[in-house]
């Protein structure tokens, strides 16, 4: 292997293990995601709730407090107020209200002898005036309600929550019951907010603590499952790379160990139907070779026999009787093609056993096809369009081999003239062969290099051994090219043939290869 086939190889190696911890890390992080996800929502779920029934908790107990101690403050103090009450004692009452346990802000609002609204302020909380209590609660407090047997006061106590200016306050008010001034009160509900503000600064950091746990407890999750699917996903790929003796080392009883044990019954089943395969094929590859070279000898002999034969059709002596001389002529036709076909055998045999070796030469590739020609008296039928000069670095006999199997095939299905054309580029020369026959049909082009294949079932037989193309094909293949097929638009099939300027490079790696095989 050359130094940049190696860098290559090492390259592609690095990509896909990238590609395979990019691929871990997407499971480990949706697991992550999860695990986080799941744990964020009971985590905010809880915290919600325990905020909401603390905060109603707190708000409750301050409010029920506050209400108690106003509504009493009202029946001990302004309800002993006189009907019509001055503004010095509206504001002496309001001061003794607001020094209660509570330390809310009151006003008084009630009418002197004279029938002047008069007020009465604590003085408290930057002095709490009557337009600091909402339209509403005012109308409430100030509507009488129809006494009956389920409300026995015609006026009743009224609260509501208010925020002036960030700060949430408490609002209530009442009026005396028989007559007398209409009481409001506002007490501040800051330090209650700042409780439940560090209640939610604490279930907060809560939550913060759950999701890290959470996902330190995802990520010990994902190693401890995704561990032993690492090293099942590196076990199928050594095992996908030929290494058939890979084997998972199991441990536990859970679905995991089930899958590895799995994995090795796979594995073993597999290694034992591929060595059963090896050996069927190694033996029927010894069979065909042994058979196309026990039959070498006999048909020496034979051939020789025929040959003498055809001298004899030949002769002008006319020995031959002319009632047997066509069965004579079909033998010796059929001797000449059983010897092709015992050559093209033991030739695909060599391929099948990867003993095919190139003898490489430096060839003028126009001269090398115009012997091949010559040789096989295409002369009048074939035309070459090549420059000359053009040289690669081939095996000369395996060239020789392909452009006769290609030409002759054009000759023989699509007829003359057949035209041969030879091109080069900075890598590769490119040598087409077409011809102006009826073309290759669609249906059959994926198979003219199968070997044996017939185009027609009605046809089995043929002049030709059936492996002419695919023996073309692995002379190319060996050389490090390749050969395509097709219809050409103006009609007649095109074999295309792609051969490497310098097949020394790939000479030498199939021969280390090989080496290394061994």
């Amino acid at each position: 292997m050359t130094q940049g086939q190696q860098e290559g190889r090492g390259l592609s190696a690095a990509r896909r293990g990238h590609l395979s911890r990019l691929r871990f890390t997407s499971l480990r992080l949706r697991l992550v995601v999860v695990f986080g996800a799941v744990a964020l929502t009971a985590a905010v779920s809880a915290s919600g709730i325990a905020y909401w029934l603390n905060r109603e908790a707190v708000l409750t107990r301050t409010q029920g407090a506050v209400l108690r101690d106003f509504e009493q403050e009202m029946q001990n103090r302004a309800g002993s107020l006189p009907e019509h009450p001055s503004q010095d004692e509206l504001q002496h009452t309001a001061g003794q209200m607001a020094n209660s346990s509570q330390r809310f802000s009151v006003l008084l609002v009630g009418a002197d002898s004279v029938g002047t609204t008069v007020y009465g302020n604590s003085g408290g909380l930057n002095g709490f005036s009557l337009d600091d209590v909402p339209e509403s609660l005012r109308t409430a407090v100030n509507k009488e309600q129809d006494t009956a047997s389920g409300n026995r006061s015609p006026y009743h106590l009224y609260w509501q929550r208010v925020v002036d200016h960030g700060t949430p306050y408490l609002v209530a008010g009442t009026k005396v019951i028989g007559g007398g001034p209409t009481g409001y009160m506002r007490k501040s509900l800051e330090p209650e907010a700042k409780d439940l503000n560090s209640l939610a600064w604490s279930l907060g950091i809560a939550t913060g603590l759950a999701l890290i746990g959470a996902a330190l407890l995802a990520q010990a999750a994902a190693t401890t499952v995704l561990k032993p699917v690492h090293r099942l996903g590196v076990a199928a790929r050594s095992l996908g790379e030929g290494k058939l003796d890979t084997r998972l080392q199991v441990s536990g009883t859970d679905e995991l160990a089930d899958l590895a044990r799995t994995f090795n019954r796979t594995a073993e089943a597999l290694e034992k139907r591929v060595a059963d395969m090896a050996g069927r094929d190694d033996a029927s590859r010894r069979f065909v070779a042994d058979m196309s070279h026990e039959l070498r000898t006999p048909l020496t002999a034979i051939t020789a026999v025929t040959e003498v034969l055809e001298e004899e059709l030949d002769a002008e002596s006319g020995s031959i009787d002319p009632m047997i001389e066509p069965a004579v002529r079909l033998v010796v036709s059929e001797t000449r093609r059983l010897g092709d076909l015992v050559e093209n055998l033991m030739e695909v045999t060599r391929f099948d056993a990867g003993t095919a070796r190139l003898v490489l030469d430096d060839v003028e590739v126009a001269d090398q096809i115009t012997h091949c020609i010559d040789a096989r008296a295409w002369l009048d039928a074939v035309e070459l369009d090549s420059d000359r000069g053009i040289h690669a670095r081939l095996d000369p006999r395996r060239l020789d081999v392909i452009m006769a199997n290609l030409i002759g095939n054009a000759l023989k299905h699509g007829g003359s003239p057949v035209r041969v054309s030879i091109r080069e580029s900075a890598d590769e020369v490119v040598i087409a062969v077409r011809d102006h026959g009826p073309g290759i049909p669609e249906d059959v082009l994926p198979h003219v290099f199968d070997r044996f294949y017939k185009a027609s079932a009605s046809r089995p037989r043929s002049e030709g051994s059936g492996l002419g193309l695919s023996i073309a094909l692995e002379n190319a293949h060996i050389h490090g090219g390749r050969i395509t097929a097709a219809n050409s638009p103006d009609g007649g099939a095109v074999f295309t043939l792609h051969l490497p300027r310098d097949a020394s490079e790939l000479a030498e790696q199939s021969e280390k290869d090989k080496g290394d095989a061994s």
